[in-house]
């Protein structure tokens, strides 16, 4: 985790100063941002390991905001929210965040979630590439294609959960399987929150092409299959 770039975006300064100083005693290198667009300047000039993005933010909330960073960065994103319905956090995880953390919390939780992802995420990079028929997953640069395509950038956890399908095509993974291989055993939310990345996933198959796609198995989970692309 040495010198991982987390930039905090939470508009009340006080809150912000202690999860930077909390941060920064892990060895985590921080930048602050008090609202959406300071947000944005940041993640353009100076791409982070990870942003921890409060949901109620002035102007652009933080729905708007990882939509924003999820066009142009595949950082992963830690969404801080008093909102703890499901729906609002299916609704995060369909756009692209990574984890949830519910208000009120501690700074040990904070710094044990940031821990966490970074570790799911870092590292992962130094895989090498993966095909499953015509269709290659590159977690260097986190980028889906098929020979001749253009590529279709994915987040971390859409890459893991690529590379689980794609190392086994035809194999049928349960949701608890899923969530332990894609958001590790100290994951606690609900694995419907699977069935989310799935479907940005089959998106991104979708738009790549090369006939690729990932099926429900009624009762049991979710299998990749290939077929012959068609012209």
């Amino acid at each position: 985790m040495s010198r991982a770039r987390v930039l905090v975006v939470e508009d009340d300064g006080r809150t912000a100063g202690w999860l930077r100083l909390y941060l920064e005693r892990e060895g985590l290198a921080v930048s602050l941002a008090a609202d959406g667009a300071l947000a944005l300047a940041s993640v353009r000039a100076m791409p982070p390991d990870l942003v921890l993005l409060d949901l109620m933010l002035p102007g652009l909330d933080g729905f708007g905001v990882c939509r924003a960073i999820r066009a142009e960065s595949p950082a992963p994103i830690i969404m801080i929210t008093a909102r703890a319905a499901e729906d609002d956090r299916l609704r995060g995880f369909e756009l692209g965040v990574d984890d949830y953390i519910t208000k009120p919390f501690s700074p040990r939780e904070v710094v044990a979630r940031v821990r966490a992802v970074l570790r799911r995420t870092r590292g992962y990079d130094t895989a090498a590439p993966i095909s499953a028929g015509l269709v290659t997953l590159r977690p260097d640069s986190l980028e889906l294609s098929v020979a001749g395509g253009a590529p279709i950038r994915v987040t971390p956890i859409e890459g893991r959960l690529l590379s689980a399908f794609m190392r086994a095509p035809g194999r049928a993974f349960t949701r608890a399987e899923l969530v332990t291989r894609v958001l590790g055993d100290d994951y606690e939310g609900s694995e419907r929150t699977i069935d989310a990345h799935v479907k940005n996933v089959r998106r991104k198959l979708s738009a790549c092409g090369g006939g690729a796609v990932i099926e429900t198995i009624h009762g049991a989970g979710y299998r990749l299959v290939t077929h012959a692309a068609t012209a």
